[in-house]
């Protein structure tokens, strides 16, 4: 039903719509005769809600409401919200600000209608109220049972509500207080109204292990069991799979192919070979991506589930795969001595790094041997490091005994070429923001004892760099020919939101005269990667940049400098690379493809909206366990980096701890501190104490609201009262967590880009 809305809604609101009756319009969109029920139901509610207009000669079109937006609304802590326009045409708009009583029954992710009460300018945000709830983003909601004054109510999980939910008799579900529970919302609260709903599950008690997941899972929609009929398919296909059945595959199985993943991955999507030419003296890097369209036919029940789940989500402890394990870890996986099918992008590379021949092909490789990349680290270490561009120098010993010598050859090539690559990728602009990915740690019960930064180094730049360069050669590829194909889109940033980056890296020592000029970002970038400002600096670019998408409109990476940029290399989890590979096969085998380019908007428009999803709930969990952790170390002293300042307080990331929370001003005790908003400075009216972005701090873990993930932390020279988390009424705390960029989602420290 979402695919049908958003593939009405795109050809209606495209530019070379001629207004068409129901009927015409259900042709032109090359449906099957079967969804023509579906499609009927769609436009009917697209014309209730006012998203489509009925001409008098019943011809559809899409609804002129003056002055009124649509978008997708976010509620704050602060009870006010934002709503992000709809695109039009490729164009982002700004975002609209909503006071909450101007809200009506909104909660976050809804499509609403907003009618515009004041125009965005160069001083002050769009403003408007919301007019009318389009769709609801949800009906479920998970949070904690109590009783209160004989009513039975529940306090909804994070800030999505101000007040809690009246959930009258939820004593026939049995729960107790403090059960985490699921409701299903009957009545929307709004700013002079509590809402109402009702209990449909019963989690367990509040801190159980295992809960936690449980909570997430249901309150971002997670699918978890597999129907039968795409299971029956996964068991057919893998009866069917032989090993020795290699027709129509050009058969690699005797070429020098390794996979590099982290330690604990339980599908292997790529594998890599290279090599150097002896005639030319070419680089050839080959890089083969399992094949899972050779498993997954067109519109069977795994492609039809597999559309629906859109990609893999990967949460602490826990994988929520796309495909059963049965094809991910089992018959597509790139397993270390098994003849595996895979979709090969052969490139060619001249010694001054020009691209060459490129060439694809259905292939089968056996994978030699597979590594972690701390293993590829530990050798890499053991050799003596190329400059990018020197021949190699003579190699230290140590580390790779084990590691038969063709082996250890093709990871020097590997390390050489990689570094040739990463360096003209710089040259020609690309970004590189540091979000280091936080990681847990676990007792042997599996409690969260501890959690440290991920570790980014040489052997994660290897692939990183080589999948990149497949990505692209695909890209190209389709371009060339113009093949209209889902690409990966990242559009280059507002000026605006540019220049207010630059003046805040100007406040702290970073002047940048152009700020369109991406070399100068990438400077600030470098100087500030190993300076205790980082994290202010590179977050504060990310949130300036747009997020990136799936769609068959031609765009650009902004963030890799890339003109023409697609996934292709995590078939597995990704269902977009899943759509290219498909593609990619008719061209291998008929020398020509072609796709619906409406059908690839609603696609790329679907994948776009799981893939947020995925990224929010793995966060969403990770936040939780921090917070659970931090809660028993109350106390706890950190040394931590301010990356925000506002009149309120002052945030601090941990500099070895994943985690952020605010300092609020009321804690400074020592003496009445007014806000610089031109420097991003709390200064002491007495003291003239100044708090700064980037200045170091000794603090303490003050408090933790488990209900509303805030974390409250104070400077460990001052001692105010602290409240224990006894989750009753608001307090004074906006404590937050790193976001990371949502256009690179990895799986367990793959590349994100």
């Amino acid at each position: 039903m979402p695919d049908l809305l958003a593939k009405v809604l795109h050809a209606v609101t495209a530019k070379s719509y001629i207004p068409l009756k129901a009927k015409p319009l259900f042709k032109r969109l090359n449906l099957p005769e079967s969804d023509y029920p579906a499609f009927r139901k769609t436009v009917r509610e697209l014309v209730r809600t006012g998203r489509l207009a009925l001409a008098l000669n019943n011809t559809l079109r899409a609804a002129d409401v003056h002055g009124t937006v649509t978008g997708i609304y976010r509620r704050s802590a602060s009870g006010h919200g934002f709503v992000r326009p709809h695109t039009v045409d490729g164009t982002f708009q700004p975002e609209i600000f909503i006071r909450e009583d101007k809200s009506l029954d909104a909660a976050t992710g809804d499509e609403v209608m907003v009618r515009v009460t004041r125009e965005a300018t160069n001083i002050k945000d769009a403003a408007g109220e919301i007019v009318r709830v389009l769709e609801r983003n949800t009906r479920t909601f998970v949070g904690t049972y109590f009783e209160r004054d004989r009513e039975a109510l529940v306090r909804i999980d994070g800030n999505a509500f101000t007040h809690s939910i009246l959930v009258g008799d939820a004593g026939a579900k049995g729960a107790k207080p403090q059960d985490k529970v699921v409701i299903e919302m009957l009545r929307f609260p709004t700013p002079d109204a509590r809402g109402e709903g009702v209990v449909t599950e019963v989690l367990g008690p509040h801190g159980t292990p295992g809960v936690d997941t449980l909570s997430v899972i249901r309150a971002f929609g997670l699918p978890e069991a597999f129907p039968e009929s795409a299971l029956a398919e996964a068991r057919q296909v893998a009866s069917q799979f032989s090993e020795g059945d290699l027709h129509g595959r050009t058969d690699y199985t005797n070429d020098l192919v390794i996979t590099i993943d982290p330690p604990d991955a339980k599908d292997f999507d790529d594998a890599i070979s290279v090599a150097i030419d002896p005639k030319t003296k070419h680089w050839v890097l080959t890089v083969h991506i399992a094949d899972v369209a050779a498993f997954v036919k067109a519109g069977g029940a795994l492609d039809v589930e597999s559309r629906k789940r859109a990609t893999s989500v990967y949460l602490p402890q826990k994988v929520i795969p796309m495909f059963p394990e049965v094809i991910s870890n089992g018959l597509a996986s790139l397993q270390e001595g098994k003849v595996r099918y895979v979709k090969t992008v052969r490139m060619e590379f001249t010694p001054s790094l020009q691209k060459g021949h490129v060439s694809f092909a259905n292939g089968a490789i056996r994978a030699a041997k597979r590594f972690t990349y701390e293993q590829v680290q530990t050798l890499l270490d053991s050799f003596s490091v190329c400059p990018a561009g020197a021949a190699p120098a003579e190699d230290r010993p140590g580390g790779a005994d084990a590691i038969p010598e063709d082996i250890q050859q093709m990871l020097k090539r590997m390390r050489d070429l990689a570094l040739l690559l990463r360096k003209k990728r710089f040259k020609r602009g690309a970004l590189e923001l540091t979000m280091p990915e936080p990681v847990l740690e676990y007792d042997a019960d599996g409690r969260v004892n501890g959690a440290h930064f991920a570790e980014q180094n040489l052997s994660h730049q290897i692939v990183e760099e080589f999948m990149l360069a497949a990505n692209e050669a695909v890209a190209e590829h389709f371009t060339r020919h113009e093949v209209p194909f889902l690409r990966r889109v990242h559009p280059a940033p507002n000026e605006e939101k540019l220049e207010a980056f630059a003046q805040f890296a100007g406040l702290l020592g970073y002047p940048i005269k152009r700020v369109q000029d991406r070399f100068e970002l990438q400077r600030v970038l470098s100087e500030t990667a190993e300076k205790p400002e980082r994290a202010a600096v590179h977050f504060a670019l990310l949130r300036s940049l747009k997020q990136a998408t799936y769609s068959p409109i031609q765009d650009e990476h902004y963030a890799l400098a890339s003109q023409h940029y697609c996934h292709f290399t995590s078939p597995i989890r990704r269902y977009p690379d899943l759509q290219v590979h498909r593609l990619l096969d008719r061209w291998i085998r008929h020398g020509s493809a072609s796709a619906n380019v409406e059908e690839l908007a609603a696609l790329g428009e679907h994948c776009s909206k799981m893939e947020r999803r995925a990224e929010t709930a793995e966060r969403e969990l990770v936040k939780l366990r921090l917070l659970m952790y931090l809660s028993t170390r109350l106390g706890e002293q950190l040394d931590a980096v301010i990356t925000g300042v506002a009149d309120y307080g002052f945030f601090a990331q941990a500099e070895r701890f994943p985690a952020e929370g605010l300092v609020h001003i009321s804690s400074l005790v020592d003496d009445y501190y007014w806000f610089d908003e031109s420097s991003h400075t709390l200064e002491g009216r007495r003291t003239r104490r100044r708090f700064r972005l980037g200045d170091r701090v000794r603090l303490v873990v003050a408090r933790v609201d488990l209900h509303r993930r805030m974390l409250d932390l104070r400077l460990a020279d001052t001692h105010p009262k602290t409240e224990d988390d006894t989750g009753a009424g608001p307090m004074p705390s906006y404590g937050r967590f790193p976001k990371r960029e949502g256009s690179h989602p990895p799986k367990r420290g793959k590349r994100r880009k």
